[in-house]
């Protein structure tokens, strides 16, 4: 399960080191951890990060195929945390140590930042390949975050990005060494604790609002 720590200004949500796919208990947990770091006062930034392969490898599709009457709230519980992340009082970094698939990538994209190991692991969107559309909210989300040629590209081919290639990309806003990504995003974290406020979070809910009427399922 996610594990909050505090480093000065910065708060680290650490997923853990399994596939940190998003079942009910680690949507949950995760939520929780958020609350906290909302809510909090001060200045104060996020960073995320995980360990060993995956940095999340998205949806619990085991899961999701066993209960597929469940499907469509599981769904929308997904889609309201990557909206919360996108919409937070305050500068979120994802430090993509490993592979961030499908939901995963997703999920790197609700941050402000992203970090990416040079020389491991890839971001993809791997949806066309396994059959699976995008909900209209994560089809947003991508869209709102990446340039209309790379979406296309990545939505439609399931191209997987490496380090460089998704800086290229314009995935990921910096590349790192696996010894330099958590100081390189504390680093800019740290930078940008200052801007934590109501305020970020309404220009936040402002930039991205047809994005968060589609994940929260709003009409209108």
């Amino acid at each position: 399960m996610p594990i909050l720590t505090q480093h000065a200004d910065v708060a680290v949500l650490d997923l853990g080191a399994g596939e940190n796919r998003f079942h009910l208990g680690w949507i949950a947990e995760t939520e929780a951890a958020l609350d906290k770091v909302a809510t909090a006062e001060g200045p104060r930034a996020l960073v995320t990060v995980a360990d060993g392969k995956f940095f999340s490898n998205g949806l619990d599709l085991e899961w999701a195929s066993a209960h597929p009457d469940r499907f469509s709230d599981y769904l929308a519980s997904a889609e309201r945390l990557l909206a919360r992340v996108l919409t937070l009082p305050l500068v979120t970094t994802a430090v993509v140590q490993g592979h961030a698939f499908a939901a995963g990538a997703m999920f790197t994209l609700a941050h402000d930042f992203r970090i990416m190991r040079a020389d491991r692991g890839f971001w993809c969107l791997p949806e066309a390949d396994l059959g699976l559309p995008f909900s209209p909210g994560m089809s947003a989300l991508i869209q709102a975050r990446l340039t209309p040629q790379t979406a296309h590209a990545a939505m439609t081919t399931g191209r997987r990005y490496g380090g460089e290639d998704a800086l290229a990309a314009g995935i990921v806003d910096r590349v790192a060494g696996e010894a330099e990504l958590r100081e390189t995003a504390l680093a800019l974290a740290a930078s940008q604790a200052g801007k934590a406020s109501a305020a970020l979070a309404t220009i936040k809910e402002t930039l991205y609002a047809p994005v968060l009427r589609a994940l929260r399922h709003e009409v209108g």
